[in-house]
């Protein structure tokens, strides 16, 4: 799987260890910034890494920042993306399961490492299937290309 991975410097730190962990099991990650603890505008990272997904480059995303708030926030700015923050198992699941979400967003300040592995794990080998979601999942894209342009 080719996942987009960003971050603030916040989450540096976290992202560089999440992505040598994803490319030890074989994925290939587009990291698309940022690239040191130097302060930066996480919604630009958000936009640099979905972009990459929107665009067809990438199946998936991952970012970080001190929360996970943020980005999450910026990300469901995309046309066309899901987004979700994902700190326990269940909500990575659902995220993916009831959402068919493509983004997942961590708090460096709020998971350590050691339980991410886990987070990341559950994202990736999960796929969402046609079912009882899909009509809401079309709903909030249809909301979404109402207001799309204003």
């Amino acid at each position: 799987m080719k996942i987009a991975m960003g971050s603030d410097e916040a989450g540096f730190d976290l992202k560089n260890q999440i992505k040598e962990y994803i490319e030890a099991k074989g994925h290939e990650v587009v990291d698309t910034g940022c690239y040191s603890k130097d302060p930066v505008f996480y919604p630009e990272m958000a936009e640099a890494a979905c972009k990459k997904i929107v665009d067809g480059e990438c199946e998936r995303g991952i970012l970080v920042c001190g929360t996970g708030i943020g980005m999450a926030m910026t990300a469901n700015k995309m046309p066309g993306i899901r987004a979700a923050v994902g700190h326990d198992i269940f909500s990575v699941e659902r995220a993916v399961l009831s959402n068919n979400a493509q983004v997942i967003c961590f708090g460096a300040r709020i998971v350590a490492f050691q339980y991410v592995t886990r987070l990341v794990d559950k994202f990736l080998e999960l796929s969402y299937i046609d079912g009882p979601s899909t009509p809401k999942i079309e709903c909030m894209m249809n909301i979404e290309n109402k207001y799309a342009g204003r």
